[in-house]
């Protein structure tokens, strides 16, 4: 059998703790009637273990070498579902569809950092998200992803408002064939049913929200004013309308502060009251 390689362009750290393997698992709380989504299997370490607690796995690797891999790896696991191909051009439905399944389904996946982000909006923002994500990122990823107003950044801001996000634990550089430069994050996204913010229009709230971090270490009024490409005075109004100090920065704004500013800014009041 041909040794397999990682792959440093597709930035392949494969887990090789069996301790790390076994708390993700717990964190996962799956059953036999789960459906599971993993985004890049790798070797199929993880594959395995969620085959033997869940109902159907459907594991996708963009690596033709490490498909094939998967495919004799698992071979004795039907209800493993091996997808060769790039998970950001694959929508869940498709996959589900692919495998037979159904939703609703949940996410487990050591994430290439390169990627995480990415495969995070792509799943969150989907007709068809998942219920839960169980997932390895970077640690300072993970913190940013988790954080709370006062260090918030465009990446909380982006996935809180479909899911609530919390960081499990830290696995360290060790835990991994090769070892990263820097300690991995355990996190887990409790989908909301609806978005945190009630917004008419999804794309024009994140073109705010881009706007206001447009200069993150300045004020929000000089910060809109740039990336809105509006003078200061009237991204001061805006600010006023929403109740909202226009010294203030945007890390420091709640997602319901980011609902009232979007609201000031499509002329329909703030009807959070006072912030």
């Amino acid at each position: 059998m041909v040794a397999i390689r990682p792959r440093k362009s597709l930035g392949q750290h494969f887990l090789t703790d069996r301790r790390v393997l076994q708390r993700i698992l717990a964190a996962a709380s799956l059953s036999s009637t789960d459906t599971v989504i993993e985004a890049g299997a790798g070797k199929g370490v993880l594959t395995q273990a969620l085959a033997a607690a869940a109902g159907k796995v459907i594991a996708v690797e963009i690596d033709e070498a490490l498909c094939a891999h998967l495919r004799r790896r698992l071979a004795a696991f039907p209800n493993v579902e091996p997808v060769c191909g790039d998970i950001l051009s694959i929508s869940p439905d498709e996959l589900l569809t692919h495998a037979q399944a159904s939703p609703p389904y949940v996410v487990v996946a050591n994430l290439p950092y390169y990627i995480a982000s990415a495969v995070l909006r792509h799943l969150l923002e989907s007709a068809r998200p998942p219920t839960r994500m169980i997932v390895m990122v970077q640690a300072e990823v993970g913190q940013s992803i988790a954080a709370p107003p006062g260090r918030m950044s465009l990446l909380s801001v982006g996935v809180q408002f479909y899911a609530q996000a919390k960081v499990l634990f830290y696995v360290p550089p060790r835990a991994f064939h090769p070892p990263p430069k820097v300690r991995s994050a355990v996190i887990r996204l409790d989908v909301r049913p609806e978005p945190a913010v009630a917004v008419d229009d999804r794309q024009a709230f994140f073109r705010l929200v881009h706007a206001g971090f447009a200069a993150p270490r300045k004020q929000l009024r000089n910060a809109l004013a740039l990336g809105l490409g509006i003078d200061p005075a009237a991204a001061r109004s805006l600010l006023d309308a929403a109740s909202i100090d226009p010294q203030r920065r945007a890390q420091t704004l709640s997602l319901d502060e980011w609902g009232c500013l979007y609201r000031a800014w499509r002329g329909n009041g703030c009807p959070c009251g006072q912030q």
